[in-house]
Formats: structure tokens, C-alpha cells, sequence
């Protein structure tokens, strides 16, 4: 066990950048950390850190120990975890990521149930329409809207999301109502909806008895989140083309009107995913086999 305290004290100091802020995330007096690291090194007979007054560096031997010192106690909590489980069910905290209207809009509010069934498990959410890179900001995790980048991830589908074109009552009364979507393009303003990853802007597709076209046009604002494209187009800022069950309840109470309702717009795919070769604790299995079981659009 002291072994292992000292490399979770060793992990938080490299972590932290310095003794003194991981002797402050661990509660532990600043001696005790140095003590522990010290000790460490004495152990494997080599120096894992390089100190001077202004920073901390890892050594070679230091880089190497600290990579493999992670997996360790990765393995160890999950052996941990597994065990507990079997007792008591699921325990511990999940780290998941998901963009921001999908979460703020159809995962968060139906987590209750997740909980009530799995009450040892916490959910640590972080929402964001960055692709974040799931071993270096260690998500167990992640959600995501649109085709899949990362080889290194095992992925599996949850579906598609509906997608709907939309103008607020306001601006079709001040700019007319179009009958097809070609108008767009000439006679229109559209919300621009862009990637927050290449910032390149998203173009969506309306099809009808073999007529297919591109929902392009002219725009005066531009956002890289889906949510604030919907609060300008309810602001009758122009047209916008958001997912369905974004403009639901607004299509429902006329605060937003749908526009060409007899085409067939092109469906946007939705996975979750996980890093490839990492086994996955019970904690995380049960909330990957939830958000499966219960999703629906």
C-alpha cells in the first residue's frame, strides 16, 4: 500500500506541476508528498523527477514509470470496481463528454432514471463541441453528433438525429415565406451553423421525388453551436436548419414555423464511443448500455 500512495502522490505531482498544488489536491501536508516521491525513487534506485526553483521536468526513466504507473492504477481501480460490484452493484464515477445540445437537451434531463437505477454511479459530464482526445483527458466516454474521426475508438450507433429547417414568425412575415428550398439561396438570410473543430460551415440537404438540393444562402451571424443557432432563428435573425428535437416544443407553440415540410431532410448519425483496448469497468458498461437501451428520438 505505501508503494501505491506513492504513486498516486507521484501521478498528482507531475499532474499538478509542483509539490506544494498536489500536496493541496491530495489534503496531504507538502512534507509527506516529498516524502513519498523520495521514496519512491529510492525504490527503483533511479531519479524520476528533475527539480529546480521554477519547475518540475520528468526524467526519462520518470516519463516511462509515470505511463506505465497510470495503467497500474487504471487496472487496480477497476479491479476494484468489478469486485464491488458484484456485491453491491456499480460504483464510482464515469466521465463522459457530449456536445452541448444533445446533453443540455435529451441527456441530461432523462439521467434521473440512470441514477435511480444505478445510485453508486456518478456522472461526471462535460459538455463541449471540441472533439476532445479521450485517453489524454481521460473520458471513460464520449457521445457524438456526425461521422467518427478517431480510429482508435470502438463506436457503436444510437441512431440518427432528425434534422428540421425553421424560421421564426417574425422573419417570414418581414421576408416572405419560401416554397422551395432553392429560394434560399437568392431571396433569403440564413442562421450559419459552423464546426467548432475546422470551422468549416455545416451544409445540410433536402430531397423530394428525385429533387435534391443543398440548403445554402446568405447569412449575417455565424455560430459554432447549434443551441445559439436556434436562439438567433427564434430572434428572427434568419432561416435555420437545427435537429428536431431541439425546435420541438417551439414548432408545437408556433414560436417557430417549419418550412418545407414535404421534403426529406438528410439525418445527421450519433455514436458513443470508447478508447479501443481499455477494459471497461462496470461503471461504465452499465451507462454505455443505458444510453442504448433508452435512446430515442
Amino acid at each position: 500500500m505505501d508503494k501505491i500512495d506513492s504513486m498516486k502522490a507521484f501521478i498528482r505531482v507531475v499532474e499538478a506541476g509542483s509539490f506544494t498544488r498536489a500536496s493541496e489536491q491530495l489534503g496531504l501536508p507538502k512534507s509527506t508528498v516529498t516524502r513519498l516521491v523520495q521514496g519512491l525513487e529510492n525504490a527503483m534506485a533511479t531519479k524520476l523527477l528533475n527539480r529546480t526553483s521554477r519547475r518540475l521536468n520528468l526524467t526519462e526513466q520518470g516519463s516511462i514509470f509515470y505511463q506505465g504507473a497510470l495503467k497500474l492504477l487504471e487496472q487496480l481501480s477497476i479491479l476494484e470496481s468489478d469486485i464491488r460490484t458484484d456485491a453491491t452493484g456499480p460504483k464510482g464515477k464515469v466521465r463522459v463528454e457530449m456536445p452541448h445540445a444533445l446533453g443540455c437537451y435529451h441527456v441530461i434531463p432523462r439521467l434521473r432514471e440512470f441514477t435511480e437505477k444505478f445510485p453508486g454511479v456518478q456522472i461526471e459530464a462535460g459538455i463541449s463541441n471540441q472533439t476532445s482526445d479521450l485517453i489524454e483527458d481521460n473520458y471513460d466516454c464520449v457521445i457524438r453528433i456526425g461521422n467518427l474521426y478517431q480510429e482508435s475508438l470502438i463506436a457503436r450507433t444510437l441512431g440518427t438525429l432528425k434534422m428540421v429547417t425553421c424560421a421564426s414568425p417574425d422573419y417570414l412575415s418581414r421576408q416572405g415565406t419560401p416554397e422551395h428550398p432553392g429560394q434560399l439561396l437568392q431571396e433569403h438570410i440564413l442562421v450559419q451553423i459552423s464546426s467548432p473543430r475546422s470551422g468549416r460551415a455545416f451544409e445540410h440537404g433536402v430531397s423530394r421525388t428525385g429533387d435534391e438540393v443543398q440548403l445554402r444562402g446568405k447569412w449575417v451571424i455565424s455560430v459554432n453551436d447549434s443551441v445559439a443557432a436556434f436562439s438567433a432563428a427564434k430572434a428572427g435573425l434568419g432561416i435555420v436548419t437545427t435537429y428536431r428535437f431541439l425546435a420541438e416544443e417551439c414548432l408545437e407553440k408556433g414560436d417557430l414555423i417549419e418550412l418545407f415540410p414535404d421534403w426529406q431532410h438528410d439525418e445527421v448519425p450519433v455514436h458513443i464511443a470508447w478508447p479501443e483496448n481499455r477494459h471497461l469497468p462496470a461503471k461504465t458498461r452499465v451507462f454505455i448500455d443505458w444510453i442504448r437501451t433508452t435512446w430515442n428520438f
